[in-house]
């Protein structure tokens, strides 16, 4: 019942799609536009960096806020252990980030999951776990321009931080497992920006020009 509780839990929080209502307040449904996402990336692209910004905090606060829902519901109503609490966590976790990328509301068409991925990690892993990720997701955009290759770079190094605390005594299997599994599923969901990468056809993020001035 836990498991099962958190989960639930989860999976609603995870599926609140707040893309989706961002370009509903400025007329534009974000299914039909740009990539098609209800993500923060698409919000960004369509929306501005206003609702963008706004949209990727959402969602990472919701992957956060379902995993410590997981841990208050193991400690307040199930008196669980810590491992215990650790798994409900993880169940959590996995259903938050499903929640966001299947949700029902949507007919399961959502986002690709990074942002809801990094809230999950704040709450569910070590500081330097999510501390590598951020590194690495700010070296690769700033370096290549691309949000896709960030934010698959930020997937790998996901499992490859927890690995070695594993290996270092600091984190555990279950974590470590899902850490795998987290960054297999943001694999999946960027298959189509890696079609595009290797065909040379996905796009940059690039800076929009500033209009220059005249004085009179």
């Amino acid at each position: 019942m836990l498991y099962l509780s958190a989960a639930l839990l989860a999976y609603v929080l995870g599926s609140i799609p707040w893309g989706y209502l961002a370009g509903r307040l400025n007329g534009v449904d974000l299914r039909k536009e740009g990539s098609g996402s209800t993500g923060a990336t698409n919000a960004l692209r369509v929306l501005g960096k206003k609702w963008g910004y706004t949209v990727f905090a959402l969602d990472a606060f919701k992957g956060w806020l379902a995993v410590m829902g997981a841990f208050a519901l193991a400690a307040l109503f199930f008196n669980a252990s810590e491992p215990e609490m650790i798994r409900a966590g993880v169940a959590a976790a996995i259903c938050a980030v499903a929640g966001h990328t299947y949700p029902v509301w949507l007919r399961f068409q959502g986002g690709k999951g990074i942002a809801t991925s990094a809230g999950v990690m704040i709450a569910l892993f070590p500081p330097a776990v999510f501390g590598f990720g951020l590194v690495v997701w700010i070296t690769l955009f700033f370096t290549t321009r691309y949000v896709s290759v960030a934010s698959l770079g930020a997937a790998v190094a996901l499992p490859t931080a927890a690995t070695a605390l594993l290996i270092a005594g600091k984190c555990d299997p279950v974590r470590t497992g899902i850490a795998f599994l987290m960054c297999a599923l943001a694999v999946w969901r960027h298959r189509s920006n890696i079609s595009r990468l290797l065909a040379g056809t996905e796009k940059r993020f690039e800076k929009k020009p500033r209009t220059a001035s005249h004085v009179q």
